[in-house]
């Protein structure tokens, strides 16, 4: 039986290690935590439950898909529930409600731009024809060889799939209203780069928010995680957690295994695969456990990537129940450009910045012990940034929890039974994450497809690479899809 070694129990590292044990393989995946999910680890405390990565559920579609295709329904491993609101928006100005109901959003924005609601109608149908050809094309390819997308569903369709036009041109020339605009582009500011930078192409992203609605796992994000964990348990893969990675042993331009220790007490650990498939960050695994002269990528290749933002993030146990807030809240009660630029342009840390609030135990009552309640803020920074000290962490808290009152009518300071933080360097240090970044690489159009990291290694033929470094990109229905992109590599690789 053909052995797979999997670096990584995130997302990626869990879809990739299922495809192979379906198509035989015996898997080890060795991860350095103690439990399954990467970044999307859990944290418990004082009786609250807080997600540590991922706290979006947008198109439900991949995850079912996931499933169906061990012949599973996603039903068997957790349940769902749609929002509604789906978010919250604060302005300085005004707070809106985001409705679930496709009418009523319809009947938001025309109170908002007279006119606008046909407008987001012909929007989303474009959106619509992005996301069905992203999902079932685009996002399926290996990036391997620009032969790929000599595919003559693509070739039909590649101007009305925008690349080569910003998302931000896409908006404004749908939409006049600023708060119309700015609802539009977050999820690629966000999550991405700046709107500017970003294909039109990612307007598939508001079609998944819009007409794919947002939604919530029962007992939160790491219901996904544990999902996949049984599933992949069931599957036959062994896990073996508490054990970090230290080198990747090579022979002859072939990887024979990798070399871990205990992180209790350091006792070294080898495990010997057919294939070595690292799900950890891209950046670290060449540098760090390859030898110089097998990375695929230079230093300089390296320095030259646009990142997505790092994160500063808050866990928050509150001791008392709020009456005003909403699961998700985005705060764009400043001013939306700065922050882009700072995040993306000079590279600074923010002088007022955006932040987003997550409030699951409004939605779900084991988030936190009755009559109390369970908060997650995370204020977006630039990739790179120097110490994120305990100081100046607690600077930026003070600062959007002043605003966060403001917005919840009530003072919450006082009522602070439990803070966690949690910033670039507890990225680098948990997650090996290149200059921190917490989402991957920005979703530029010089970052797409085959101009991302390779998701099979140059020099070392028998290494292979999923998640957020490589093709599709970041997010979490992109690292399910790297996982069986990966394994379908893996696959082919030992079929020629």
């Amino acid at each position: 039986m053909k052995k797979a070694v999997i670096i990584g129990s995130g997302f990626s590292g869990l879809s990739t290690a299922s495809f192979l044990a379906q198509q035989g393989w015996e898997v080890t995946v060795v991860e350095k935590h103690d439990q399954p999910g990467g970044r999307a680890r859990q944290l418990k405390a004082g009786g609250f439950s807080f997600d540590m990565g991922p706290s979006w559920y947008w198109m439900p579609d991949v995850y079912d898909r996931y499933f169906e295709q061990f012949g599973k329904n996603r039903a068997d491993y957790y349940q769902l529930t749609r929002l509604d609101p789906s978010y919250t928006v604060v302005w300085e100005d005004e707070t809106l409600e985001i409705p679930a109901s496709y009418e009523a959003l319809r009947q938001l924005f025309e109170r908002i731009e007279p006119g606008s609601a046909l407008r987001l109608d012909r929007y989303l149908e474009q959106a619509d024809f992005k996301y069905r050809t992203g999902i079932q094309k685009l996002v399926q390819k290996p990036g391997r060889s620009w032969n790929e997308f000599l595919d003559p569903d693509l070739m039909k369709g590649i101007f009305k799939l925008e690349v080569f036009s910003s998302i931000r041109k896409h908006i404004q020339r749908n939409f006049k209203n600023p708060k119309l605009r700015q609802l539009l582009e977050f999820p690629v500011l966000f999550l991405g780069a700046l709107p500017q930078d970003t294909p039109a192409l990612y307007s598939l992203m508001n079609f998944a928010d819009i007409k794919g609605g947002t939604w919530y796992p029962e007992k939160g994000m790491y219901s996904i995680v544990d999902g996949m964990y049984r599933l992949a348990r069931e599957l036959g893969v062994q896990f073996r957690f508490g054990e970090e990675v230290t080198r990747i042993d090579t022979t002859g331009g072939k990887a024979s295994g990798i070399q871990a220790v205990r992180t209790g007490d350091g006792t070294a650990q080898t495990y010997r695969g057919d294939v070595v498939i690292a799900s950890a960050d891209y950046h670290f695994v060449e540098t760090q456990l390859l030898p110089a002269a097998l990375r695929s990528y230079s230093d300089q290749y390296w320095e030259s990537r646009v990142m997505a933002p790092g994160s500063l993030v808050y866990f928050v146990g509150l001791g008392k129940k709020l009456q005003k807030i909403t699961h998700h809240t985005l705060f764009f009660d400043v001013d939306f450009e700065t922050h882009g630029q700072e995040i993306y342009q000079s590279r600074q840390w923010p002088t007022n910045p955006l932040f987003y609030a997550c409030a699951s135990s409004v939605t779900d009552p084991l988030a936190a012990p009755e009559g109390q309640e369970n908060l997650f803020f995370l204020i977006p920074v630039a990739a790179g940034l120097s110490s994120d000290r305990e100081e100046l962490r607690m600077k930026y808290f003070q600062q959007i929890l002043d605003r966060f009152e403001k917005y919840a009518g009530e003072k919450i300071s006082d009522d602070i039974l439990y803070l966690k933080t949690y910033g670039p360097t507890d990225f680098r240090n948990d997650y090996h994450a290149f200059k921190g970044n917490a989402y991957g690489l920005a979703n530029t159009l010089l970052q797409t497809a085959i101009l991302k990291p390779s998701c099979k290694s140059k020099k070392v033929e028998n290494l292979f690479y999923a998640g957020q470094l490589t093709v599709p990109g970041p997010g979490v229905p992109p690292a399910l899809i790297s996982g069986e992109v990966v394994a379908r590599e893996v696959e082919k690789y030992y079929r020629a």
